[in-house]
């Protein structure tokens, strides 16, 4: 067998990469639509943000669609939307970027986290039903690195327990559920497209929505200049002028501009991506101590743009090697690999002790009867999942030779890892990060 490049041999990835990692893809097209919009001067305009509203919500499949100045803003926005407030309480799997949750604080209202499936990674639904009360106003279902929820099970849920169900949509803009697009499925879809997502146009978030009353009342909250006398939620009209949240959400017109050409090219690029992706792992089927997350293309189910690829990881195939050590062994082969998700936002201090708008208590406690942070042990597959999870090539082109090499740096470290528990320290205790998930 091959010696380990870590140990002094020659790595498996020799070839140059290309472009095969560059993201966005930015053309002529691209610069002369931002161009416009920057020489006459309609940067904070709203006419070709509105273009894009319209050509996004019939790509959705949706009857509206809102732009915003970034993902967290659209959340908050659908949060506010479903009547999230004082009091009340959202559900939101502990394994997600913090602003799937977080924005509920600046509403009045606390986040209780669910767990995770160990396998798709995303909202496990037997872990939903018990957190409901007569508090929960919304859940906040999250497709996360691209694999779409288990909607069928979580709607089900809601609509029998009547609450509103949030789709965070900013790991797959454009997938599938069954045949369905993801962010359709629920009572509102919000993402991020900022130029690390799959759908990256710059800087921006866009919530999309069937329901006008929730679609106006999202617009109110920070659309000043949108919010007019003239909306159809009567209790709505005496406040038009000022935006009711105090914020200024809009989208900025270069992001716009750029979407809208990206949107043109969006499908079929993501096509590439996954026929990539999909060749990557059927090259590494059947390797002890890693497994593919990706979902069977026969249930009409996609992983979109395959957003910040992972993979599962099997140490107990490997001898119990680290996740820290394996992806070290990766990335001297020339390969991409890093350990851990996002953390378990569950266990972080500004969930459990800190008061952010001085109540003279935690603010997850501030409007609540009841002490909803969550000790340790309550999640179990979140806490662990760092430990089994791992951040991989994420390819944006389909060049067969090099996606082979790159699959052959894993292929070579499963096959040799006897060679790496001798100087195996082990993984630290705390893994995963507070912020994204992608790599550069």
């Amino acid at each position: 067998m091959a010696q380990l490049a870590l140990l002094g041999g020659d790595k498996a990835v020799q070839m140059s990469s290309r472009d095969m990692f560059r993201w966005p893809i930015i053309t002529e097209e691209d610069e002369q639509a931002v161009l416009e919009v920057l020489r006459r001067g309609a940067m904070s305009s709203t006419d070709v943000t509105k273009k894009f509203e319209q050509e996004f919500a019939e790509w959705q499949g949706a009857q509206f669609a809102l732009g915003f100045c970034n993902g967290t803003a659209s959340l908050h926005a659908a949060m506010y939307g479903c009547g999230v407030g004082v009091g009340d309480e959202i559900i939101c799997p502990s394994i997600t970027y913090w602003a799937s949750a977080l924005p509920c604080l600046s509403l009045g209202a606390t986040v209780v986290f669910a767990d995770i499936d160990p396998f798709t990674l995303c909202l496990d639904p037997n872990d939903l039903e018990h957190r409901i009360t007569r508090r929960t106003k919304a859940i906040v279902v999250v497709h996360y690195l691209g694999y779409p929820a288990d909607m069928d099970a979580i709607m089900a849920i809601a609509r029998r327990r009547g609450v509103k169900v949030i789709e965070d949509v900013s790991h797959a803009q454009g997938g599938l559920y069954k045949g369905r697009k993801v962010g359709t499925i629920g009572d509102v879809g919000a993402m991020s497209l900022m130029t690390g997502k799959s759908f990256a146009i710059g800087e921006g978030g866009m919530l999309v929505t069937n329901d006008r009353a929730l679609y106006e009342r999202a617009l109110t909250l920070g659309h000043y200049e949108r919010y007019t006398p003239d909306l159809e939620t009567e209790a709505l009209r005496p406040f038009a002028g000022l935006p009711v949240g105090g914020y200024k959400y809009r989208m900025h017109q270069l992001s716009s501009a750029m979407g809208r050409v990206q949107l043109k090219y969006y499908d079929s690029r993501c096509e590439e991506i996954r026929r990539a992706m999909n060749t990557f792992w059927d090259s590494l089927e059947g390797v002890p101590g890693i497994r593919a997350h990706r979902v069977d293309p026969a249930s009409g189910s996609n992983m979109a743009g395959w957003y910040a690829a992972h993979g599962h990881y099997v140490p107990e195939e490997l001898g119990g090697l680290s996740l820290t050590r394996f992806a070290e062994a990766v990335r001297a082969e020339g390969g991409i690999c890093s350990p851990g998700v996002n953390m378990a936002l569950h266990k972080h201090p500004l969930l459990n002790s800190c008061d952010i708008y001085g109540h003279g208590k935690p603010t997850r406690l501030a409007n609540t009867d009841r002490d909803v942070r969550q000790v340790e042990g309550s999640l179990p597959v979140s806490e662990r999942i760092n430990y089994r999870a791992f951040y991989l090539p994420w390819f944006k082109k389909f060049y067969p030779e090099i996606i082979e090499e790159h699959a052959n740096a894993y292929r070579k470290v499963c096959e040799n890892y006897r060679d790496l528990l001798a100087e195996d320290k082990g993984d630290p205790v705390m893994m995963g990060r507070a912020g994204t998930t992608t790599r550069g």
